[in-house]
């Protein structure tokens, strides 16, 4: 059985309140029998693993492996994950390379079926590096069965400061945030943008961000605004937005109102309930 995140409320207090007892939290899903199972089984036969033919027909390691990159609800999609394992990504003409959803590139990456002629899986570190990952990405998905919103934040929070720091031109950053779902999400809604701007052509929409995020945190370059300071900033814009248009998994609305009227303090934490699950968690 696995441990269900506490999530009280939704809300930008409520994250406040998941982000208190996050690594509580994470702790204990991590302890979890379902999760302490997958984890010991990946460690054992990950090693006896020597093709992407072999990992995909094994659906406990299969589904750690897509897990570790935000990829489980692909897992009956074989033939096309093998494909693309298979693949590499050393050619421009690999698959991975292609498709616009770049968790498959990392996950290619990462395994190197098909470009190397051992692969990762033999490496004595590997287990450990892909179960890191694991554990991060099942416990957002976790968070995110209470409260979606939470999920796409902590995603965000996580992956945008990563990305700022890599060796790639600001317009290249730029196009990762747009080409992932939930970067793009959380960085659209913090600055206020529609969703109808995902349906313009690619090289529009990186104007547009560009020059909001110029706007909202003072520069358009993500490796300026992607500190701890810019991503709090971010983050809670997201989460107000999201309630205030009604997007999050909790009716928050009110509180969200009551947060940018700055009158917050009061009202989050007014009811009995409330109390006694703070109480719990703090």
């Amino acid at each position: 059985m696995s441990y269900s995140p506490v999530v009280p409320f939704g809300g930008y207090s409520g994250w406040k309140i998941l982000n208190r007892t996050m690594e509580t939290q994470k702790a204990a899903y991590v302890a979890s029998a379902d999760v302490k199972s997958d984890a010991q089984y990946f460690r054992e036969n990950i090693g006896k693993i020597d093709t992407a033919e072999q990992l995909v027909a094994d659906r406990r390691l299969l589904k750690v492996a897509l897990g570790a990159f935000g990829l489980q609800d692909d897992i009956d999609n074989k033939f096309f994950i093998k494909k693309v394992l298979s693949d590499g990504t050393l050619d421009n003409g690999d698959l991975a390379n292609k498709l616009s959803n770049k968790s498959y590139l990392a996950m290619a990456q990462a395994f190197g079926f098909g470009d190397y002629k051992t692969p990762s899986t033999k490496l004595s570190d590997f287990a450990d590096t892909i179960l890191k990952k694991y554990e991060t990405q099942s416990f957002e998905v976790a968070v995110g069965e209470n409260n979606e919103s939470f999920r796409l934040a902590m995603y965000a929070q996580r992956e945008i400061p990563a990305l700022a720091q890599k060796d790639m031109s600001e317009n290249a950053k730029w196009y990762s945030i747009i080409g992932s779902g939930p970067m793009s999400t959380v960085m659209r809604s913090a600055l206020g943008l529609p969703s109808s701007v995902g349906a313009l052509d690619v090289d529009k929409q990186l104007d547009i961000y560009k020059t909001k995020a110029k706007e909202f945190f003072g520069t358009s370059d993500p490796a300026k605004f992607a500190n701890t300071e810019g991503m709090d900033k971010m983050v809670k814009m997201y989460l107000l937005r999201s309630d205030l248009d009604g997007t999050s998994t909790y009716s928050g609305g009110s509180a969200a109102l009551s947060l940018l009227q700055g009158t917050a303090g009061g009202s989050a934490f007014s009811s009995d309930g409330g109390a006694s699950i703070l109480s719990l968690l703090v």
